[in-house]
């Protein structure tokens, strides 16, 4: 007799095909639990007119999940949960489940997100860093999205003061991008990665709005540190408007087209802001579900795989229209 497994059967219908975040939530507030949900599928998927049931993960499937994540260190938290973080929750397409490696509690507590540039300049990695060092030390959770350039910058400034959150758009035992696989190890031990993905599964290019909305979801507020007008970043400003956070932007010279995205944003309305005080002094007590956001009117951006550079590209992203330090020329392989 299979005795109902309630974790393994939100898993599985987490997993199952087309149900997306939000018809995960309908599902169980129609039908009560995710075992009901489950055996109502085959006669819905009937009513609707497709010819067989949508494709549900058998039980094993779910245990291989849930055991490949428990032997990485890592959770599994479900939409629901206690553990389960609420300004998240408070989004209309929140995940169903979140797989965390690292410190769980961290997920719930007061944080901030610094996205940017991937090819930063020097400065913009300098501010993203001094930043993420200051806001953690205040006793805030630094939140960003694993890649190169204000994102590795903004993860690394917050690991010497305090703790970071890195959302992946992988599972949790692949590293993307590779460069960036000890940082990924060392927020796993310090702090905590985020996915939602299964374990195994490699980064697609649709992936990446996803895990910019728990970016913005997580925190309640933005920071964009640098970004082009087409940039990811302005994804995840934009989500954090809808949810009603914080949209913070760093200004930047109207010569360098990586500052235009945030340039644009302080034009439409985000706070201007020039250091981590300012952020603090306009950032909510606490998340709230009142808390409302002008309309910042973002153009659409497209999230993109992140694209090797050479040698040559990496010394010329450094650079900018705002003068630096010149021992800040060099290449980060690291970043």
């Amino acid at each position: 007799m299979n005795i109902p497994d309630p974790d393994l059967d939100r898993l599985r219908l987490a997993r199952t095909e087309g149900v997306g975040p939000i018809a995960y939530r309908r599902l169980i507030a129609r039908f009560g639990s995710a075992t009901a949900a489950l055996q109502e599928l085959p006669r819905l998927a009937a009513a609707g007119g497709r010819a067989s049931p949508p494709r549900v993960p058998s039980r094993a499937d779910a245990a291989r999940e849930r055991d490949a994540v428990h032997k990485m260190a890592g959770v599994l938290i479900f939409l629901g949960d206690a553990a389960y973080p609420e300004a998240l929750a408070e989004t209309s397409d929140a995940p169903a489940v979140l797989a965390v490696q690292g410190d769980p509690a961290l997920v719930c507590q007061r944080s901030v997100a610094i996205v940017g540039s991937r090819n930063a300049s020097a400065n913009a990695r300098r501010l993203s860093e001094s930043f993420a060092e200051a806001l953690a030390e205040a006793g805030l959770v630094v939140v960003s999205g694993l890649a190169r350039g204000v994102d590795a910058a903004a993860h690394r400034g917050a690991l010497r003061t305090g703790a970071t959150i890195a959302c992946i758009a992988a599972g949790l035992d692949v590293s993307y991008p590779r460069e960036n696989a000890a940082l990924q190890a060392e927020i796993a031990q310090r702090g905590a990665v985020v996915a939602e993905m299964p374990p195994g599964t490699e980064p697609q290019a649709r992936h990446f709005p996803r895990r910019n909305r728990i970016i913005a979801g997580l925190s309640l507020g933005t920071v964009v540190i640098e970004a082009a007008p087409q940039s990811g970043s302005l994804i995840t400003a934009r989500l954090a408007n809808e949810a009603g956070r914080e949209v913070f932007a760093v200004p930047g010279s109207p010569l360098d087209e990586r500052a235009r995205g945030a340039n644009g944003l302080i034009r439409d309305g985000a706070h201007l802001v020039e250091s981590a005080a300012d952020v603090i002094a306009l950032l909510p007590a606490a998340f709230s579900r009142s808390v409302s956001q002008p309309n910042l009117g973002f153009a659409a951006a497209e999230s993109t795989y992140e694209t090797p550079v050479s040698e040559r590209d990496a010394v010329l992203a450094l650079l900018s229209s705002a003068p630096g330090e010149s021992g800040e020329l060099f290449i980060r392989r690291s970043s």
